[in-house]
């Protein structure tokens, strides 16, 4: 599968929308983020009194020789230098907090959201953008709260109260301070457009790469088994270069803004010294005003200098969160609007005129009528790609129909709650995926309502407790990712316990022995036939030898159902299912 580059704009710096959801997360924190707000403004007042009160310390007592006046003001510095450290932790710590318990909310709520999701979402999404969801945007946000949305609001109080203060002490001289601003604002402007789009190919190569790492390190033995292992560390040394790339380009935009905020920084302070010392020794200005404007223009232009880069961290999040919500709006979760619970079923399965689509109109399934009869076994038998596996799909809506119905007991199965309906239909798919944890937990899923007995008891029936009992530890061997420690059969026993201990009436079992060879096909054979005594059993059939005493077996091809029957009298028939049959005693013989 080629990797597709995520391509998506950069968004706008205010997204009313955007702001608003988040704000809805806001909502259970409201005290704490008040009090932020709180800081913010206390921040931006206390700001410009520290220059203040050296102007009139110099103005008014150092000149005239006034030691007493003098140390007051030197304990009022003190002293607020000690409630702006105060002010400027809690309002640090705050903003921190506020952020990480918003993001863990949002990514609890997404990763609630992605459990209901339909499997064609997953189909058609790749996982590891997926992961980059759920951790790496979800970390912007926090830099939203931190660096971004807070800063700059204490950085825009702080610009204005200064301003306010220059103003209300020396008109002339603010203006003369305020001479390099235009320089300062275009070179600000600049480079935020700069690195708002070197910020935005970040973001997207590190979707690239979380999605090239998921899909090749899971698929590594397709790789080695292809001798792809150059090819593929070619493709990714591109997508890392790439990465890299975005990430060095943004570096020289630091490089280049920084010293050229300096440089104009410098100019407006020598500006404000020539011209207020030429006031000085005019006597038109006072020396204290003069020390006073050249701390409030440090002051005044650090945060224009930083406004840029929060501007940009804040854009990020904006675009973070926009493609959050954007998942978090997906309407591709299955509609749980059924209220039908029942505590039993009988497992009186009906097909009717069943359509079904994975893209579009493309159908893959055509017109398909068919009734399994509570306790009896239907077996699916057709070439790859006949349609047998969308059927129990949809049976257990992991997919919904385009077209007609599905009943089990005389009711709809829209009409069942998702989880009721589920539990009644045990499934084991070709393909058994085992966590990275105990056995235990592989067949419980940690469901807390499953005691070891039960486990055991089902493993017992299913011819499994043995050799799970052999296994160090027992139910509590961990099987390591993907069950790599078993083998397969191993696994194949393992997810049969799995489908039967929740003891369901209807099971449906998707090639459950295609991927074992025959000598473990037939040990796990006799497990089958008790998990499907009782009960209704759907099963796709990989080798016919193993559906020949079904009650009914169907012929598929190309979406279609072409033959129904028994073994004998598909046999007699001398169709499909006969070329199919002759087909295998070749390939057997052989």
């Amino acid at each position: 599968m080629s990797l597709e580059k995520e391509k998506e704009s950069s968004g706008e710096i205010v997204d009313i929308k955007v702001l608003k959801q988040l704000y809805s997360f806001i909502k259970p924190y409201k005290a704490q983020f008040y009090f932020l707000v709180f800081l913010t403004i206390a921040m931006a007042i206390l700001a410009p009194t520290r220059p203040y009160l050296i102007q009139i310390a110099i103005d008014e007592h150092v000149t005239i020789g006034d030691r007493g006046g003098l140390l007051k003001i030197v304990y009022i510095l003190v002293g607020l230098m000690f409630l702006q450290a105060i002010v400027q932790w809690a309002h640090t710590y705050y903003s921190g907090w506020i952020g990480q318990v918003i993001i863990k909310d949002i990514r609890v709520r997404l990763y609630q959201h992605l459990l209901k999701l339909r499997l064609k979402f997953f189909d058609n999404t790749p996982i590891g953008r997926l992961v980059t969801r759920n951790i790496s945007d979800i970390e912007t946000l926090a830099d939203v709260f931190s660096e971004g949305l807070a800063a700059i609001v204490g950085d825009l109080l702080q610009l204005v109260t200064i301003l306010a203060v220059m103003f209300y002490i020396d008109w002339k001289l603010t203006l003369v301070s305020l001479s390099t601003l235009p320089l300062m604002i275009i070179s600000t402007y600049v480079f935020k457009e700069k690195i708002k789009v070197t910020f935005n190919d970040v973001r997207n190569a590190v979707s690239n790469l979380n999605s090239f790492l998921q899909e090749h390190i899971t698929g590594m033995n397709i790789v080695q088994i292809f001798n792809r292992e150059q090819r593929e560390y070619d493709k990714f040394k591109s997508i890392n270069k790439e990465h890299a790339a975005a990430h060095i380009r943004s570096v020289m935009y630091y490089s280049i803004y920084f010293p050229v905020a300096e440089i104009i920084q410098a100019i407006g302070i020598g500006l404000v010294v020539w011209y207020g010392a030429v006031g000085v020794l005019g006597m038109e200005l006072q020396i204290g005003v003069l020390i006073s404007f050249i701390m409030y223009l440090q002051l005044f232009f650090r945060p224009i200098r930083m406004i840029a880069d929060r501007f940009n961290t804040l854009q990020m999040g904006v675009v973070s969160s926009s493609r959050i919500f954007k998942l978090l709006d997906s309407k591709d979760n299955i509609a749980n609007e059924g209220n039908h619970k029942p505590e039993k079923i009988k497992g009186h399965i009906q097909l009717q005129n069943v359509w079904f689509a994975y893209v579009d109109e493309e159908y893959v399934l055509k017109n398909i009528n068919f009734e399994v009869p509570p306790g009896q076994t239907l077996a699916l038998v057709g070439a790859t790609g006949a349609g047998k596996s969308s059927i129990i799909n949809l049976i257990s809506r992991f997919y919904e129909i385009n077209k007609g119905n599905i009943l089990i007991d005389d009711t709809d199965i829209r009409e069942f709650e998702l989880g009721t309906l589920r539990k009644h239909i045990g499934v084991v798919m070709q393909d058994v995926f085992l966590f990275s944890n105990t056995i235990y937990y592989n067949i419980t899923l940690g469901n807390p309502t499953i005691t070891r007995e039960q486990v055991l008891d089902a493993a017992e029936m299913v011819g499994a407790r043995k050799f799970i009992e052999r296994l160090p530890g027992g139910l509590d061997y961990n099987v390591m990712e993907r069950g790599a420690t078993l083998s397969v059969g191993q696994r194949q026993l393992i997810s049969f316990v799995r489908a039967m201990v929740y003891n369901p009436e209807i099971i449906i079992l998707d090639e459950a022995t295609s991927s074992v060879d025959t000598e473990t096909e037939e040990l796990i054979q006799d497990s089958i036939e008790k998990m499907m005594r009782g009960r209704t059993s759907i099963v796709i059939a990989h080798r016919l030898s193993t559906i020949q005493k079904a009650d009914k077996i169907i012929v598929m091809n190309k979406g279609e159902i072409v033959e129904t029957g028994t073994h004998e009298s598909l046999l007699e028939l001398g169709g499909f299912y006969t070329q199919l049959h002759q087909m295998q005693l070749k390939t057997m013989a052989i």
